[in-house]
Parts: C-alpha cells; sequence; structure tokens
C-alpha cells in the first residue's frame, strides 16, 4: 500500500493556549477535577537509547533534563497513595527508555508484591536496553505471572521502513525482535503506534498491524484499542482549537473522560532536591502543570492549557467551535 504525506497544517495561532483561565476569544477555560487517582506515571528518566525524529519529551542518548527515580523514591510515592486511601489500579512506566533506569525491575517487584493487585505497565522500545534486562523480566513473570505486567511497545507504523524514518535504520527489526521475544515468552503485550503521520485510514492502519502480528505470532488483536493504541500526532506549533467549558456539552463528553481527571506523573528535573507530581505524562518540562512535590498537593483542578490537552485528550476526531 502506498503511504500518502499529508498537507502542510495550520501554524498556531499564538494568542491561545495563554491564559489559564480564558481562551484568546475570552471564554471560560475548561478546567479538569482529579475525580480520583487510579493510574499513577513515574517517568524514570528522560535518557532513551535512541534520538526519534518527533519525540514529544525529546528523549535522546543525551537529554537527562529529568534524571532517573529511584526505587525508594517511588515507594514513597506508592506509599502515599495508599495513606491517601486512593483508588489506585495502575502505575505505569515511562521515559525515555525505562530499562535505562537499573532500578525498574525493583521498582516493578515493589508494584507487584503490593497487596492492593496492582497492574504495572512499562512503555518501551524493546530493544538493547530490554534486551539487557531479559533475566529479570523472567524472574518477574515467574514469580508475580504475566497477566498484571504489560510492556507497551512503540511501533510507529507496521511498515519497517516508516517506523524507521522516525526512529533511525534498523530500529523497526531490533524493536520486532524484543516484541516477538515478550510475546514468545508469555508477557502481556500491547503495541503503541501513530495513527496522525499518513493518509491511511484508521481501519487500513489496524489492518498492517494485524497482518505484521499474525507474521510473527503475536498474540495482538489488532482491532482492540487497549491492545493496539493508536496515537494522533503531537505538535504544539500545529492550530487546535482551545477547550472551553461549552465544549464538554458540545462534543458530548465529561471532564471525567480526560486523563488528568484519574492520573498523575511523578518526575525528577535534574538538580532538583526531590521528585515533583505534575498533571500528565505529555507535559513534563511546562512549569505550569506541575502541581506539587506530594500526590496531596498534586489533587487539584488541571486548566486544559496546552495543546495536548485539546487535540490528544479530549478532540480525538471531534469538532469543537473555534
Amino acid at each position: 500500500m502506498s503511504v500518502r504525506s499529508r498537507p502542510a497544517p495550520k501554524p498556531l495561532d499564538p494568542a491561545k493556549f495563554r491564559d489559564p483561565l480564558r481562551t484568546a476569544k475570552g471564554e471560560p477555560r475548561a478546567h479538569v477535577p482529579l475525580a480520583a487517582l487510579r493510574t499513577l506515571w513515574f517517568n524514570t528518566g528522560t535518557l532513551c537509547n535512541i534520538t526519534c525524529k518527533h519525540c514529544y519529551i525529546e528523549s535522546s542518548p543525551r537529554n537527562d533534563r529529568l534524571a532517573y527515580l529511584t526505587a525508594e523514591e517511588v515507594a514513597a510515592f506508592l506509599d502515599e497513595a495508599v495513606s491517601l486511601g486512593a483508588p489506585l489500579e495502575t502505575v505505569g512506566f515511562t521515559g525515555g527508555e525505562p530499562f535505562m533506569n537499573r532500578a525498574l525491575p525493583a521498582m516493578l517487584a515493589d508494584v507487584l508484591a503490593r497487596p492492593q493487585n496492582l497492574t504495572a505497565i512499562v512503555l518501551t522500545n524493546a530493544m538493547a536496553p530490554l534486551k539487557q534486562k531479559r533475566a529479570a523480566l523472567l524472574a518477574l513473570r515467574d514469580r508475580f505471572g504475566p497477566e498484571r505486567l504489560i510492556l507497551r511497545v512503540s511501533l510507529d507504523h507496521y511498515a519497517a521502513e516508516r517506523h524507521d524514518r522516525e526512529r533511525g535504520p534498523g530500529s523497526f527489526a531490533k524493536s520486532l525482535e524484543g516484541l516477538v521475544w515478550l510475546a514468545r515468552e508469555g508477557f502481556t503485550v500491547h503495541v503503541a503506534g501513530r495513527a496522525g503521520f499518513t493518509e491511511e485510514t484508521e481501519d487500513e492502519l489496524r489492518d498492517g498491524f494485524a497482518r505484521l502480528f499474525a507474521d510473527h505470532a503475536i498474540p495482538i488483536d489488532a482491532r482492540d484499542p487497549v491492545a493496539l493504541t493508536l496515537f494522533p500526532e503531537m505538535d504544539p506549533t500545529v492550530d487546535v482549537p482551545e477547550i472551553t467549558e461549552a465544549c464538554w456539552s458540545i462534543l458530548g463528553k465529561s471532564p471525567a473522560s480526560v486523563m488528568c481527571a484519574t492520573s498523575r506523573m511523578v518526575v525528577r528535573r535534574k538538580g532538583a532536591e526531590r521528585p515533583a507530581v505534575l498533571a500528565c505524562t505529555l507535559l513534563a518540562y511546562d512549569p505550569r502543570f506541575e502541581l506539587a512535590d506530594t500526590l496531596a498537593g498534586a489533587s487539584g483542578p488541571v486548566s486544559l492549557n496546552h495543546p495536548h490537552c485539546a487535540k490528544f485528550c479530549v478532540l480525538g476526531g471531534a469538532a469543537c467551535s473555534r
């Protein structure tokens, strides 16, 4: 199938996403209260073994703006969640490449051993850093079983050429090798692809991934939007509508449907004395979305004052008045 390029997008209006309370048109900006902390993310550090062209967090072998978290720091936040009575269900680990943090196996063991029966999810490119931790992963599988440990592997596209254009020559083959190994060893595997950089429809993309999974005996249902997540492009320079209070009724959505209604992310900034709690995984560097240094302090509402809030979290293909 030929892959067609999209036309150049309209640039973001510089008047948008400036005021946390009002949009550029003066309308009340939407806010999202924390309904319940069900998912807690940890950014284990922004260092990565590769440099991707459009990495939203700018991970690379040199970017250590977010330093490595320690297992003790992760444990302290998990303990605080318990003390607050948070109905925590899932603990996620992202990066950078999480497997570059040597403490990741210990962090996963801590999560999986807790009496709340938590699920752990790791976002990974499944390349060399994961390969170096295979023995530790097998030990976790044997100790806890495979059901509550999810490895979500990034494959931008089902075609090697398209993936490698984003992540570097040969990266598709290495990630696929890691994914096949995880599947063969009985781990629960998901895949994260990208939906916005070709003219292919979602059905065409899912069909392509389905062929890839079948060819390599990877037990993923390509029609399952959780097992195969297709993320939209996240370019903050591209124009997108601002989300007003009126948009909830226009779109037929609730603030409770947005990620920051049920989740927070913990990071350690390079040189900082202690970790910080952010509104979500997508806005690691914007100081407006750094809420506190404790989960309790980060329980307030979040202003949807960034293009990612609109395009990634709210719109999802729907239209709101501009």
